[in-house]
């Protein structure tokens, strides 16, 4: 069996360990992270594609620049190779888009342009669309389509795998889009579960097509077969919600290391057997599969014509609620209340029963009941007495215990107080701030406003690559003996890690391999909730305060965080 191609298998571990068909690198919001197999080949070659790119520095751009007065920056998801992709507005549609730049003299300048180009005259719906490529100066850029209102494959995994309808929908919509742009020429080689969007209205986007593998400089000898294994491991990881390889990649654990390629029906009960087959023609495109004597699909349009083929999988049935149970009205007795007659007149009501007196109405029964009434009377007052008299008794000879006399001798703990806070002050360590100007929402009393971390990749715990962590001190104005700390958070899942460490000062030094070492820790806990409260065993006096978030939870992307890690605070109070 021929080798698998590079795309399918591209990886996104920070584990360090290589895996058998990928070398992890980082991966990112955009899908352009990640080192492939081709890279390596190349390197072994002694033609490393990295190389000219590492002696071209990516330009110096940030927030709020403008690319031809039109496009103005607002964060940047991607920044390696000496390219970079941003998150920006076009402010002469206001409308959100998505940018890639990277220098005139980049080795890979013109390929980018021109495969952006390529991309912009296809034109099908089913792909993010490229808006504009264009030279200018020293700078190349591409602009694309921005989807507020779509969420990532990988975010959409990662609470579990797909119905089989959904899972059918996807390899249906994806295969065709491809086979489309392979009959223009065009190839993805970098279809992974970063690359496809699912939109509002269970639609499937591709974005990326022929871009990103120009931005990463990857090619391919059968560029059909690559996109078609590739998307044999989408429609594999939809059934599962495994990577069919060894390595853990996008969030999703890879196979059992030594088992091979598995069925996706082996992997987990309940799997759908047509689809299960499916993807695995895709994998196993050089041959037949495992389970049965199929022909594989080596290309998007067989793919396409298998899916096709398939008996169509209906989505699931709508939960269906039973009416309430029918209550009869009950009526007056009389003509109302008989039953209808159908071509007969009803029946005319018989005599009345008679009814019966009351009981206890003789003189006899009136007696009986005034002398039980006069002995219950009695009873009850006797009873009350007896019982009034045996606790006052009770009163004169026991005398107070103890522990009565020790819970009124005690003197009642004076409350906590709250205490004012002054000013606040983000604490940056690696010199990288979040947001500093939002730092005063977070003690304004307004639980709508907050102080937000960028968003990230790794999580919950930073990765120490990244961060040691992010934070605010806060000034209390003088010292103070802190008991409490209440802390409000925008975001819940997974879980928030947050300590509180007393500093010298809103800004002080710190070492950037242990920014926290010098600090006096005073409590940390662990939340999945959206609020917080730390208490301070030992009695604690300091003036600064430094609140210090080191996991951030999982919550799906949002249209200005497009990562899956982030938090957001609130509202910060202390009590002394």
């Amino acid at each position: 069996m021929a080798e698998r191609s590079t795309a399918a298998v591209d990886v996104a571990d920070n584990s360090g360990k290589e895996p058998l068909t990928a070398e992890a690198g980082k991966a990112t919001s955009d899908g352009v992270g990640t080192e492939t197999k081709a890279d390596t080949e190349a390197k072994a070659a002694g033609t490393d594609i990295k190389g000219a790119a590492a002696d071209t520095s990516a330009p110096e751009l940030h927030s709020g620049h403008k690319l031809a007065r039109r496009y103005r920056l607002e964060e940047c998801v991607t920044r390696l190779d000496g390219f970079s992709s941003w998150r920006a507005v076009d402010e002469k549609l206001r409308r959100a888009v998505g940018v890639h730049v990277l220098p005139a003299d980049h080795p890979r300048a013109r390929p980018v342009l021109a495969a952006a180009r390529s991309a912009a005259l296809l034109g099908d719906p089913r792909f993010v669309q490229v808006l504009d490529a264009v030279e200018d100066n020293d700078l190349v850029y591409v602009v694309h389509e921005w989807l507020p209102d779509a969420t990532e494959l990988t975010a959409v995994l990662a609470s579990g795998p797909l119905e089989p309808h959904d899972a059918y929908q996807l390899v249906s919509q994806v295969s065709q889009a491809m086979a489309a742009a392979h009959r223009e020429g065009l190839a993805h080689l970098r279809l992974n579960p970063g690359s496809v969007l699912r939109t509002e209205t269970g639609q499937y986007r591709i974005r990326g097509l022929a871009v990103m593998a120009a931005l990463r400089g990857i090619s391919s000898d059968h560029p059909q077969r690559t996109d078609t294994e590739a998307i044999g491991a989408l429609l594999y990881a939809a059934l599962t919600q495994r990577w069919p390889y060894e390595t853990d990649a996008y969030g999703l654990s890879g196979l059992p290391k030594g088992v091979g390629l598995i069925a996706p029906d082996q992997v987990r009960a309940g799997v759908h057997r047509g689809l299960s087959e499916l993807a695995m023609r895709a994998l196993v495109n050089d041959g037949a599969t495992a389970s049965r004597q199929d022909q594989p699909c080596t290309t998007p349009e067989e793919l396409a014509k298998a899916v096709a083929a398939m008996p169509r999988i209906r989505p699931p049935e709508p939960a269906f609620t039973a009416p309430e149970a029918f209550q009869r009205t009950t009526y007056t007795q009389g003509a109302y209340g008989q039953p209808p007659h159908r071509g007969r007149p009803p029946l005319a009501p018989g005599p009345a029963a008679p009814v019966p007196p009351p009981p206890l109405q003789s003189r006899t029964g009136k007696a009986l009941k005034w002398t039980v009434s006069a002995l219950l009377i009695a009873a009850l007052g006797l009873g009350s007495w007896q019982l009034a008299d045996t606790l006052l008794k009770e009163e004169k000879k026991s005398p107070p215990s103890r522990s009565q006399q020790k819970d009124d001798d005690k003197p009642t703990k004076p409350a906590s107080k709250p205490i004012t806070i002054v000013n606040a002050q983000e604490f940056a360590p690696d010199g990288k701030a979040q947001k500093p100007g939002q730092v005063k929402l977070t003690y304004d009393g307004d639980s709508s406003t907050s102080w937000r971390t960028f968003s990230y990749i790794d999580g919950p715990p930073f990765a120490p690559s990244v961060k040691k962590g992010v934070g605010i001190i806060y000034d209390l104005g003088s010292k103070q003996t802190l008991s409490d700390a209440s802390i409000g958070l925008h975001y819940g899942g997974s879980y928030t890690e947050i300590s509180l460490y007393a500093t010298d000062s809103l800004s002080p030094s710190v070492s950037a391999s242990d920014p926290v070492g010098s600090f006096t820790k005073l409590a940390s806990r662990k939340t999945t909730g959206k609020s917080v409260d730390l208490t301070v065993k030992s009695k604690a006096k300091t003036r600064y305060v430094l609140v210090w978030l080191t996991a951030l939870p999982y919550s799906p992307p949002e249209p200005n965080y497009t990562n899956p890690y982030k938090q957001a605070i609130t509202n910060v109070k202390f009590t002394g």
